[in-house]
């Protein structure tokens, strides 16, 4: 069986850094605990990215097992599979109802809205709404939209879920047994930790004519290790088979080939967007081409 030695490192560092920050570090110096669990949390995101691409192993079920404790609780890891696969789809990239992680709305449907839900959507487009509100909008649309799915019986959709709850019930027992406050877990780890993740997607796609341009290259960042490269995204999503560590090579050979491609859109690090973006919407939140009416394909 292939292995992937980096990326099963990380999963052991990152388990291991939690663990270590709950016991060990919360008695001494809660504060710095937290910090280092949120930043787990994130880099735990990450990796579940990582495995359900096909690493650090050939085998789907081991990819799976190797990161199904959730320490940010919030995703059931087939569910977050089954959308994010679909949302490689580049041709569909962006499209209301065809991407799964797109932030666009239809314009129809974004008509129909209530002001106040607009109002929100619309600071969700700016880095700081996207950051901060970003993972409690995300996760409250998710589980409404799970709940009609698990009432439907549709394909798989119990099964994930149970999968996830007893493995989140062990993650919420050691934290309890840590002895941090579960409402301080959610609001001090899971929170940022998701905030962070939202970061990195938040200018990942927009629209543009050729499914290329539509995918965003940030060059550098401190931050790319916790992203395992993806802010390299355009690389990502033309060799979704490339493990994260090869990404950066794979950028170099053909960096001006890359930016090429996806009709230079890029950035030099994540402080360009925020100088860009930090308190300005990055776009409206109804798509502009597609599905302008419910007729439209």
């Amino acid at each position: 069986m292939r292995l992937e030695w980096p990326t099963l490192g990380l999963i052991a560092l990152c388990y291991g850094g939690w663990l270590f920050a709950g016991f060990w570090l919360w008695p001494l110096v809660p504060i710095l605990a937290l910090a280092l669990m949120a930043l787990c949390a994130a880099l735990h995101s990450s990796l579940v990215h990582e495995c359900l691409h096909g690493h650090p192993t050939r085998k789907r079920l081991v990819n799976e097992a190797l990161v199904t404790l959730p320490v940010s609780l919030a995703y059931p890891y087939r569910r977050y599979k089954a959308s994010h696969l679909a949302h490689h789809h580049d041709t569909r990239l962006t499209d209301p109802f065809d991407d799964p992680e797109t932030y666009y709305r239809a314009h129809w449907q974004y008509d129909a809205l209530p002001g106040w839900l607009k109002y929100l959507l619309g600071l969700n487009n700016t880095l700081l709404g996207r950051v901060t509100l970003g993972p409690w909008l995300v996760a409250i649309g998710f589980y409404a939209d799970e709940l009609r799915q698990i009432r439907a019986d549709a394909h798989g959709v119990r099964l994930a879920w149970a999968i996830h709850l007893p493995a989140a019930a062990l993650i919420l027992a050691l934290v309890w047994a840590m002895g941090i406050p579960l409402w301080l877990y959610v609001v001090a780890v899971c929170w940022p930790g998701l905030g962070l993740i939202a970061l990195r997607s938040f200018a990942e796609h927009r629209w543009h004519e050729t499914p290329e341009g539509r995918t965003i290259i940030v060059e550098r960042s401190p931050l790319a290790w916790l992203y395992l490269h993806n802010n390299l995204h355009i690389v990502h999503h033309k060799l979704p088979s490339a493990p994260w560590y090869a990404l950066p090579r794979l950028y170099a050979e053909r960096r001006e080939e890359w930016q090429q491609l996806n009709g230079g859109y890029v950035f030099p690090n994540y402080l360009a967007l925020w100088r860009r973006w930090g308190l300005t919407a990055k776009e409206p939140v109804a798509h502009p081409t597609l599905r302008r009416d419910p007729g439209q394909v």
